[in-house]
């Protein structure tokens, strides 16, 4: 049985630059030229190490999704999205097959309540040295109402939330299913963003590997429920069946803007 606590260093997190909540923070990824220990490079797309490695026990990486400092996950081409998720699979699976960590988590923080600090568009893949993840990662969790289904990869909504409330999954099937594995995540950020029935600005996407299986879990963020702080019980929304059906007719039926062209 690995750790089940990670330890947080405050004294480099208070050094830590916050561009979402500071409007006037320079922006530490626009300034490319004075970017260090660039791991690899694909044409806007960065990854190195993190300059404020917050947590003990642990080797941190930032992605740089793209030189668009006011950029956003949902609106990106369809070529640069697809080029951005296969290189963030790539380098994750690449940090996982070193053998150097219990296990190596990636995921993307969007927004002021995400607990971000960057506004910059950016993902971090951490190996973890003695914890994990996959110790607290069940079937249950990406069991859900099925919205869409194309070549391998499932879009659906959690019926059995890890957190609580809404929560939309992603599993990718095969890397043959890289491009709507990848599209399918952008309409999940975009509904969030922009079609969402609560007003909402920001989502955290988490990465797992389960059981051989590649998936990616978007989550709405909000305050979090005081029931599932103090007590771990999620709580499950009983408009579940409204929201796939809502989500199938915005972008999946006849006269929507269909995500596929074929």
């Amino acid at each position: 049985m690995s750790n089940t606590h990670l330890f947080f260093n405050t004294g480099i997190g208070v050094k830590k630059p916050n561009s979402i909540r500071n409007k006037e923070q320079i922006c530490p990824f626009c300034q490319r030229d004075q970017l260090t220990d660039i791991i690899a490079v694909e044409d806007s797309i960065i990854l190195l190490k993190n300059k404020f490695p917050v947590l003990e026990n642990a080797y941190q990486t930032v992605l740089i999704e793209t030189d668009e400092c006011d950029g956003e996950l949902s609106t990106y081409s369809e070529e640069h999205l697809i080029k951005l998720i296969t290189f963030g699979l790539n380098h994750w699976q690449e940090m996982e097959n070193t053998g150097d960590f219990e296990s190596v988590i990636f995921f993307k923080n969007h927004g002021p309540f995400s607990g971000g600090s960057i506004a910059h568009p950016h993902m971090q893949i951490v190996g973890l040295k003695d914890i994990n993840y996959q110790e607290k990662v069940e079937d249950r969790d990406f069991a859900g109402l099925v919205i869409d289904e194309k070549d391998g990869a499932v879009f659906s909504i959690s019926t059995l939330p890890r957190v609580g409330f809404y929560e939309l999954n992603v599993k990718l099937g095969s890397m043959n299913a890289i491009t709507a594995f990848a599209k399918y995540i952008q309409l999940a950020a975009r509904y969030i963003l922009n079609d969402f029935p609560f007003s909402c600005n920001s989502y955290n996407l988490f990465f797992y590997r389960h059981k051989g299986e590649v998936y990616t879990k978007i989550v709405p963020r909000y305050v979090t429920t005081p029931i599932f702080i103090g007590y771990f019980i999620p709580q499950v929304p009983n408009n579940i069946e409204w929201m796939r059906d809502d989500i199938k007719q915005r972008y999946f039926s006849a006269g929507s803007n269909e995500i596929f062209n074929d």
